[in-house]
């Protein structure tokens, strides 16, 4: 084989190899989603919209969430210092597992002018399923903390899901990927000392037995 055919057929076998892994990568599907924020805020109810997107990054046994925000949800009456506000979010996880992932992110990095949405920075966590299968990802609460108040904001539209993953759940030391149904085993002293127990626990138990025949017998004799 020539040396321009030899390097054609390794092109193309390389272009397979990525294709098949590309093939064996777990599906998903992401969408930046509108959630129309409902916000408890010290002066008074806010509402605002920002568009959000969800990413996920396989790290060991769970997943790296990243939120983003494109708009900021939320206005200070007053400046905000560089690093005066701490933002924090839960991602809700719906589907084959359930859980309520908490994530966080920096403080604003440059000082936030009264009366100007606040930007939020991007939001992470780690998410471990429990279970394996297909997942949802969507925004939840999110909570603003900024010169000691403390800014809530709902999700008042149901958005739906910003992304959607196959999971596969973290195997417990059982290998059922579940609770385990065995009892936790004990040490070396734990284990004398329940044999212990039992054992006095016996003891105890035909002393009362021999005490009430030789009770019986006295009667009888009597």
């Amino acid at each position: 084989m020539s040396d321009r055919k030899r390097s054609t057929a390794l092109a193309l076998a390389s272009a397979l190899a990525g294709t098949a892994v590309l093939l064996a990568a777990p599906a998903a599907h992401a969408d930046v989603v509108d959630v129309a924020y409902d916000c408890k805020t010290p002066i008074g109810d806010k509402s605002a919209v920002s568009p959000i997107d969800i990413k996920a990054v396989k790290e060991g046994d769970g997943y790296k969430l990243t939120m983003s925000f494109q708009k900021g949800v939320s206005s200070s009456p007053v400046e905000l210092g560089k690093g005066a506000m701490s933002p924090s979010a839960v991602v809700l996880v719906r589907g084959a597992d359930t859980a309520s992932v908490p994530v966080s992110g920096a403080s604003n990095p440059e000082a936030v002018p009264a009366n100007t949405p606040i930007k939020i920075t991007d939001l992470s966590g780690t998410y471990t399923p429990k279970k394996s299968g297909k997942v949802t990802f969507t925004a939840g609460v999110l909570t603003i903390k900024a010169l000691g108040t403390t800014t809530t904001c709902t999700p008042g539209n149901s958005p739906k899901p910003s992304l959607e993953l196959d999971v596969t759940g973290a195997a417990s030391p059982g290998g059922s990927g579940g609770a385990q149904d065995t009892l936790p085993q004990t040490g070396p002293t734990d284990s004398a000392l329940a044999l212990g127990t039992l054992g006095a626990t016996v003891l105890l138990t035909g002393a009362v037995g021999v005490l009430w025949l030789t009770r019986r017998g006295q009667r009888a004799r009597s």
